[in-house]
């Protein structure tokens, strides 16, 4: 005979459980049984679905404050740069409200000279001479766009073919020395080399020729300060390309080599796309300060050439908001150049979108 199975109690009954048949061992369900109670009743599903909670130290998941016990050396060693920067970036920024203001600096000062709207800016606009130096200043940074950016391109290449370290480490040091020069020696050595008694003059005279003076040449100016600015930064910038060619693949080239590709295949199909990222972003860097030509190269030979071939923005702001006082039509010249620049620097990072590249920041 089958043995009866034996009533579930009301306790069983509430629990959701059933009587084992009698006879049968149930130690182990007893057992289940008590895990269960001590476990506590089981979590009940959350109401918000697709939430899903995150330990406390879990990417994504640690509190602000957790962060900061976690990260508060780093923080703060950074305090002192931005406190830095806070002061001389953020906090002169204010005194921009000069260029609403009939500005006088002796007497009544930012509070209490009287504003007067747009008027600077309007000066601005109608003042020809202001457009002559802006025109100036293009002039001279598209002459140092053409001649002076692919220099560096130039220098990193010829050193990432020779194969002797000492020969690479001795032109690397021969060619960023001038970086560490001041304006002023380099301007100098100029001088010595190229005026009216410098060395090669001398020597043009000494064997019959006619000697000259580059250095108070109006038309050779724009040359002039390009030359010295290749010769001083050239090699400093050698070192973004360097790095640059580093990160290339070596078995690129070896696979261009098994294909038959000679050297110059190799640069072109090989080294130069590696580079051209970091072309595309110098580039709109360097379309960005179009306007922020070397201050002072410029104003040491300013009076040497004239102001009419060697006035740019800076010289000129410097001029008037200096020498002259006009502070409010100095401090609105800088605004506008200042929106002139993040102009240049949206258009060139979108013609490099346009191109395929990244540029400053890529495309959402």
């Amino acid at each position: 005979m089958k043995p009866r199975a034996t009533v579930a109690t009301d306790a069983e009954r509430t629990e959701g459980r059933t009587a084992v048949p009698s006879g049968e061992d149930n130690s182990d369900e007893d057992g289940a049984r008590a895990r269960s109670r001590a476990s506590g009743p089981p979590a009940r599903p959350s109401k918000r679905r697709g939430k899903k909670t995150k330990a406390p130290f879990e990417p994504g998941g640690i509190t602000r404050r957790l962060r900061f016990r976690r990260d508060r050396t780093l923080v703060l060693m950074t305090v002192p740069a931005m406190m830095l920067l806070l002061v001389f970036n953020y906090i002169p920024l204010l005194g921009n409200v000069v260029a609403f203001q009939d500005y006088d600096v002796y007497d009544l000062g930012i509070t209490g000279s009287p504003f007067v709207g747009f008027d600077n800016f309007t000066r601005i606009f109608e003042d020809h001479r202001f457009w002559e130096v802006l025109l100036n200043t293009l002039v001279i940074f598209l002459t140092q766009l053409i001649l002076f950016f692919p220099i560096p391109i130039a220098i990193a290449l010829l050193l990432n073919t020779i194969m002797s370290a000492r020969v690479r480490a001795w032109v690397q040091a021969i060619v960023y020395l001038p970086h560490f020069f001041s304006w002023v020696l380099v301007v100098t050595v100029f001088q010595q080399m190229f005026g009216g008694a410098g060395l090669v003059a001398q020597w043009l005279r000494e064997h019959g020729h006619e000697g000259f003076d580059l250095m108070t040449n109006p038309g050779f100016f724009k040359f002039l300060v390009t030359s010295q600015a290749i010769w001083k930064d050239a090699g400093w910038g050698v070192i973004v390309f360097l790095a640059a060619l580093a990160a290339v693949n070596t078995d690129l080239y070896e696979a261009a080599a098994v294909d038959g590709a000679g050297r110059w295949r190799r640069m072109w199909h090989v080294t130069l796309p590696a580079l051209r990222p970091v072309i595309a972003l110098l580039l709109v860097l360097r379309v960005g300060s179009a306007l922020n030509l070397d201050f002072e190269q410029i104003l040491l030979q300013r009076d040497q050439v004239g102001a009419g071939a060697s006035e740019i923005l800076d010289t000129y702001i410097w001029w008037t908001g200096i020498k002259t006082g006009d502070f409010g039509y100095a401090a609105a010249a800088g605004i506008f150049k200042g929106l002139f620049s993040v102009a240049m620097v949206l258009g060139a990072n979108k013609v490099a979108h346009m191109m395929g590249e990244q540029g400053v920041y890529s495309k959402k």
